[in-house]
C-alpha cells in the first residue's frame, strides 16, 4: 500500500487524499451497505465520511487513517439510525397498517440478513468486519475503540445470537 505523506502544513494534499478514497471507499461502502441494507443511505455515510475526512486531515495519524475511517463511518451509522428510528416512530403512529402477510419462502442469504440486521449495532458491526470484510480483531478493536477482548466477546455472542435465531427458523419449518 502506498505510504501517505503529509505535507508541511500537515494536511493531505489533493492526490494523496484521492488515493485514501480509492483504497478505501469500496470497503466503507460494503461496510455501510451490509449495516444498513440500503445502498443509497451507505453512499451519503460513506461520502460524508470522505468530506469529514477532508476537514478534519490534521487531526488524523496518517497510520490510524483507515481505523479512522471505520471508526467515523460506525459512528455515523449509528446516528442514522437513530434519527431514522425517531423518524418512522413518529410516522407509524399516522400510517395505516399494512396488511402484507409474512413470506416463508427466504432464500438462504435472506434469512442470514435477517439474523444480522436484528443484532444490536456493536454487535453487527463487528461480525460484518470480520466475517464478510476480514479484519483481525486488533484492527476491529482500533476502529470501535474496543480491546481485542472486547470485540471477542461480542463476536461470540452475536455468533450465538444468530445460531439461535437460525435454529428457531429452522423449527418453523
Amino acid at each position: 500500500m502506498k505510504r501517505i505523506v503529509l505535507t508541511e502544513t500537515n494536511r493531505l494534499n489533493k492526490s494523496e487524499y484521492t488515493h485514501v478514497v480509492q483504497v478505501h471507499q469500496v470497503s466503507l461502502y460494503r461496510f455501510a451497505l451490509n449495516f444498513l441494507g440500503s445502498s443509497e443511505d451507505a453512499r451519503d455515510i460513506v461520502q460524508d465520511v470522505f468530506v469529514k475526512l477532508w476537514l478534519n486531515v490534521d487531526r488524523i495519524d496518517q497510520d490510524k487513517v483507515k481505523s479512522w475511517l471505520f471508526t467515523c463511518t460506525h459512528n455515523a451509522m449509528l446516528n442514522f439510525i437513530k434519527k431514522r428510528s425517531r423518524i418512522d416512530y413518529r410516522c407509524a403512529s399516522s400510517l395505516p397498517e399494512n396488511g402484507s402477510s409474512f413470506s416463508h419462502a427466504f432464500e438462504s442469504k435472506q434469512v442470514i440478513d435477517r439474523a444480522v440486521s436484528i443484532l444490536p449495532p456493536i454487535q453487527k458491526s463487528i461480525i460484518l468486519l470480520r466475517d464478510l470484510e476480514g479484519y483481525a480483531y486488533n484492527e476491529i478493536g482500533a476502529m470501535l475503540q474496543l480491546s481485542e477482548s472486547q470485540v471477542k466477546v461480542y463476536l461470540f455472542r452475536a455468533r450465538m445470537k444468530i445460531k439461535k435465531q437460525l435454529k428457531g427458523m429452522v423449527e418453523l419449518v
